[in-house]
């Protein structure tokens, strides 16, 4: 049996675990919250280093992306350092295959009616691979990174604005407490009201889902979410929005949706490769035998289709 572990600063109140099997074989996925705590998470990875066949990185990144050129995250790196023997990822690599295979799926598939439509990323640089398919099929994508991260009440209209963007701004706020740049433990679960006016204009909203939720107005009538990491206390929120349909880009394991992290352990951990970096050709062809496809749910006839 494989065990998979999420570390996450998020808040403990979305913890979640379930026993399911892949590709014939058995797995144990975790996810644990340290409600902000960072020193708590790096101890939690100490404990169950090689005690875990992955772990994964929760409510943080290790790299957020401008055009070609990545940036790594300060808090980020003592996490990744704290394991010595079991294999620790933090999403990226998947949100450049998975997510961009998520986009083509729900474009090709006619699930939704995205092209010409305004498309609000709320944090592109985190979501790098949604964002740059969403523009190659035709959606309108505005980039709400300086919005969202840093309080800057300023869409970014093009991916090349904000590459431009990026190359001054990112290597600054990544030297920032992450806690500034993201809602972490229980900021999570506190709602802001100063960006509603930004999802009112657009169609769908994509992106990150405590970024998303955190600044999310009560009324989202007719409109789309495109998002990862949600529970079914989520979804019931959702639904009270009236938004018309939900599409989480991992797949559900017993009513919940886990993030990229999660899914990106779990194919480290089929590889068995250790530490070494599995390359975007070699996460395709694990997705493709996984046979990973975005989670829907069309709120106005409550079922669910994967």
């Amino acid at each position: 049996m494989k065990r998979i572990l999420s570390v996450s600063i998020g808040s403990s109140t979305r913890d979640h675990r379930v026993e399911t099997k892949i590709l014939d074989e058995d797995f144990i996925i975790e996810r644990r919250g340290t409600d902000g705590d960072i020193n708590k998470a790096i101890k939690m990875i100490r404990e169950f280093d090689g005690k875990v066949d992955a772990f994964g990185m929760g409510g943080i990144d290790l790299y957020i992306h401008g055009g070609n050129k990545r940036y790594i995250i300060k808090d980020a790196v003592q996490l990744k350092e704290a394991a010595k023997i079991s294999p620790i990822v933090d999403g990226s690599g998947l949100k450049n295959t998975l997510e961009r295979k998520a986009i083509r799926y729900i474009y090709d598939n006619g699930v939704l009616d995205m092209k010409g439509k305004k498309v609000l990323v709320v944090s592109a640089m985190d979501r790098f691979g949604m964002a740059e398919a969403l523009v190659e099929i035709g959606a309108k994508v505005v980039c709400g990174d300086l919005i969202f991260a840093l309080g800057i009440p300023k869409k970014i209209n093009s991916i090349q604005t904000l590459h431009r963007i990026a190359k001054v701004i990112a290597p600054i706020a990544c030297r920032l407490p992450f806690e500034v740049l993201y809602p972490t433990g229980k900021k999570q679960e506190n709602k802001n009201e100063k960006f509603h006016s930004f999802y009112y204009e657009a169609d769908i909203i994509a992106g990150d889902f405590l970024y998303i939720n955190k600044y999310m107005p009560d009324s989202l009538q007719g409109k789309s979410i495109i998002t990862n990491t949600v529970t079914a206390r989520d979804i019931e929120k959702l639904g009270q929005t009236g938004i018309s349909t939900l599409i989480t880009t991992t797949p559900e394991y017993q009513g919940r949706s886990f993030g990229t992290n999660v899914m990106e352990a779990i194919i480290v951990a089929i590889a068995g490769k250790g530490h070494t970096e599995l390359t975007p050709v070699q996460y395709e062809d694990y997705l493709n035998e996984l046979g990973f496809a975005p989670r829907i749910v069309r709120f106005e006839e409550r079922k669910q289709y994967i």
